[in-house]
């Protein structure tokens, strides 16, 4: 059985000081960025509350980019996958290969004729 990581809660600069930012009040405590010049949680200062950045949030799930036939058949079946930029003729056989081996395409094309016209 696998344990999940527990999420740190961000919540805004003093919010166990005051009942108008959260203390006892669930609904009110959201994450403010926190602005101020002299600010020492902004500064990132040691023994201060962390901030949220960029590649703290865990993907919900893997989406597998493919440009050949043979990623395709590394991908499993059930797995989501994207077909990278590739010719015509190639991307009608993954797609075939595909629709065989049970493998959902996020990207796949609407019709056979879509980019031409009569």
């Amino acid at each position: 059985m696998e344990t999940k990581k527990k999420r740190k809660k961000f919540v805004r600069r003093n919010w166990d000081k005051y009942s108008r930012l959260g203390r006892g009040r669930k609904k009110k405590q959201n994450w403010r960025r926190p602005r101020g010049i002299h600010s020492k949680m902004r500064k990132r200062r040691k023994g201060y509350p962390t901030r949220p950045e960029i590649g703290m949030k865990s993907p919900s799930k893997q989406i597998k980019l493919i440009s050949n036939l043979k990623e395709l058949i590394q991908a499993g079946k059930g797995e989501e996958v994207i077909i990278r930029k590739v010719g015509k003729k190639l991307r009608n056989e993954i797609e075939k290969k595909a629709h065989e081996l049970g493998i959902r395409i996020l990207n796949q094309r609407k019709s056979e004729n879509q980019g031409e016209k009569k």
